[in-house]
């Protein structure tokens, strides 16, 4: 049996929860869980904001823990290995997204709190395919954001080949902004944070910003006109986003990696006039996980997190959804 946290029905405090898992399947991997992030995803799917979620649901997607058990197939990972697992769980492995080395691109993709028990429990299964190793220069008590905030914000950087003599700004200095920061420094990057709050200002400059520019002053955004190669958006609210593309620069790109569910009001001539481009991303591949992880590892990046017992799961979403909590928080199990 696994011991988790699960919710029977929407927006409905976490409890105690046993599942019988069955047999471990061929590809599979059982992992004994260490730590798990919570992330506003996991808020998200518990409320059903999405309308997708399956109960009861164990939410936990941010998984660090050890290798207990190996299904039949599995030959490059160990039993007692450190690993992490993310968003998805599985991938459909034949697809043209999988074959090409995208798979967090697979339609057939499986979340892991979607329809598949996630990590605010004892232990948690997955596709020997979507889990990634933890390198040792990691520290297991704060490296699961990673597997999610870290790789969404990171995975832009990639797919879109950003220079390191790129000025990128970030909206929105939270869970995932504090990792953007961080990671676009480390990158070579010119990096601008938007922020209207003044202790978060200084908090931008320290996390890796150059500069900073107060979003609630439209004199400021005017100013800002054209400077910019790439803005990452991670807030999940509707902005001013015309404001926004007019301080890119010709043929520059507003990029979304937080799930705003406001339709994007924009005024197309933004975009035509200056060969601008407006798009989004995920999670990352597997592949591009382990980059970022060892990237994390030699430019010393990682998240700042606030730490709680698994058994206080119920206090760890209220200081999440308070929006005090600097910046990620992790669940430690068997506690």
């Amino acid at each position: 049996m696994i011991n988790a946290y699960a919710a029977e029905s929407a927006g409905a405090e976490l409890k105690p929860f046993s599942y019988d898992p069955g047999a471990l399947e061929h590809g599979q991997v059982e992992i004994a869980v260490e730590y798990c992030g919570l992330c506003h995803s996991d808020v998200s799917v518990v409320n059903d904001e999405w309308g997708m979620t399956a109960f009861p649901v164990v939410p936990g997607h941010e998984v660090v823990g050890r290798i207990v058990a190996l299904g039949d197939g599995v030959s490059h990972l160990k039993q007692g290995q450190r690993v992490g697992l993310g968003w998805h769980s599985g991938y459909c492995g034949h697809c043209g997204e999988c074959d090409t080395g995208h798979q967090n691109l697979c339609a057939q993709a499986q979340p892991t709190i979607i329809g598949h028990h996630g990590g605010f429990a004892d232990k948690v299964r997955a596709s020997a395919a979507s889990v990634v190793a933890v390198p040792d220069g990691l520290d297991p008590a704060v490296v699961g954001p990673l597997f999610c905030a870290g790789i969404t914000v990171y995975n832009p950087l990639v797919q879109f080949d950003i220079k390191p003599n790129s000025r990128v700004a970030v909206i929105g200095i939270g869970g995932l902004g504090h990792l953007a920061l961080q990671f676009l420094n480390a990158w070579g990057c010119d990096v601008t944070a938007f922020t209207s709050s003044e202790s978060k200002r200084a908090e931008a400059l320290e996390l890796g910003a150059h500069h900073t520019l107060n979003s609630r002053d439209p004199e400021v955004l005017k100013a800002a006109a054209g400077q910019f190669d790439l803005i990452i958006s991670t807030v999940n609210v509707k902005l001013d986003w015309n404001t926004y593309l007019a301080t890119l620069k010709p043929r520059g790109r507003l990029h979304f990696v937080g799930a705003t569910t406001e339709p994007l009001d924009l005024n197309v001539f933004n975009l035509l006039m200056a060969q601008r481009e407006v798009s989004g991303s995920p999670v990352g591949s597997p592949a591009t996980i382990a980059d970022m992880l060892e990237f994390a590892a030699r430019h010393n990046i990682a998240p700042k997190v606030e730490h709680f017992p698994m058994s206080k799961v119920n206090e760890a979403f209220a200081r999440l959804e308070s929006g005090e909590a600097r910046y990620r928080i992790v669940l430690e199990a068997g506690k």
